[in-house]
């Protein structure tokens, strides 16, 4: 691109359905970008139609569809990040499309909710003694998650069944009880440093059924982060292989068991924004994306 040329962005969102949300960031991050002199545009991911090298930056910003489109999503990536950059990288979506990288931060000593996981075949165990939670591995929007009281085994067992059979693998948690009373933090960081950060309430209610549709955001508000919540955060990011080529994260945090902020995930793939709720953060975020693009 020569110095003079305007840097050509691409938006990859997906196409509107009935589980997909709508991304009310995408064209306002469109119209800020242009007004910043690029040439931007929202372009669905699994267009076959789009020519990726057209672009200097590829941003991956509302594919909320890939979780149940994996393999396919995958590839994309990997095709993508050949043709032009890609943020996140096609690695780096890999390795976060899949939570059993919680086990990863674990063992880098980030503290996170502690994590078990069953595959089709594995025995199933679940938990006698304390209110649990259960979700797919690969999930966006608490698609396939529920929360179940301890001893509850029978609709967790349907559960399971119907994940292994759409080639989901499990993942069983404890109820992390902080979330009833301080809900859960979203620290979103930006070109490398946190441009805000939100809070939530539980998002899971007691007998909700495993495939019945969540609110994903209930009760979003902004939020200050504490040290504390900062400096987890940072760890975890900084265990992430390819950290340094993060362009945007944003890390979810909730009050463990010991009463310090645990991750419950990262989201280094499509994570919502919400600029609506941070119009100050508007003007870094477009800044950090043309710095890409450059």
């Amino acid at each position: 691109m020569s110095r003079t040329a305007a840097a050509r962005v691409a938006l990859v969102t997906c196409r509107p359905g009935p589980e997909v949300a709508e991304d009310h960031d995408l064209p306002v991050l469109i119209r800020e970008l242009r007004a910043a002199g690029a040439e931007a545009e929202a372009v669905h991911w699994d267009d076959t139609e789009a020519d990726w090298a057209a672009y200097d930056l590829a941003v991956i910003r509302s594919t909320w569809d890939y979780s149940w489109r994996a393999a396919e999503f995958a590839a994309w990536a990997e095709r993508c990040g050949k043709a032009t950059r890609l943020a996140n990288p096609a690695d780096v979506v890999r390795w976060n499309a899949d939570k059993r990288y919680l086990g990863e931060l674990a063992a880098a000593g980030v503290p996170v909710v502690p994590t078990r996981y069953i595959a089709a075949g594995d025995p199933v165990e679940l938990p006698d003694d304390q209110e649990y939670v259960v979700k797919p591995t690969s999930g966006a929007g608490a698609r396939f998650a529920a929360r179940y009281p301890s001893g509850e085994h029978d609709t967790a067992v349907r559960q399971l069944a119907r994940m292994h059979a759409e080639g989901f693998t499990a993942m069983v948690q404890p109820y992390v009880r902080g979330i009833d009373t301080h809900g859960e933090r979203a620290l979103q960081f930006f070109g490398g440093r946190l441009v805000h950060a939100s809070r939530k309430g539980a998002v899971l209610a007691p007998g909700t059924p495993y495939d019945e549709r969540k609110v994903a955001h209930p009760g979003l508000e902004p939020w200050t982060p504490t040290q504390e919540e900062l400096a987890v955060a940072e760890r975890a990011l900084a265990a992430v292989p390819g950290a340094s080529e993060l362009l945007y994260a944003r890390v979810d945090l909730v009050d463990g068991a010991d009463g310090g902020p645990w991750v419950m995930e990262l989201e280094l793939v499509e994570p919502n924004l919400f600029l609506g709720l941070h119009p100050g953060s508007l003007s870094p975020v477009v800044e950090a994306i043309l710095t890409a693009a450059r």
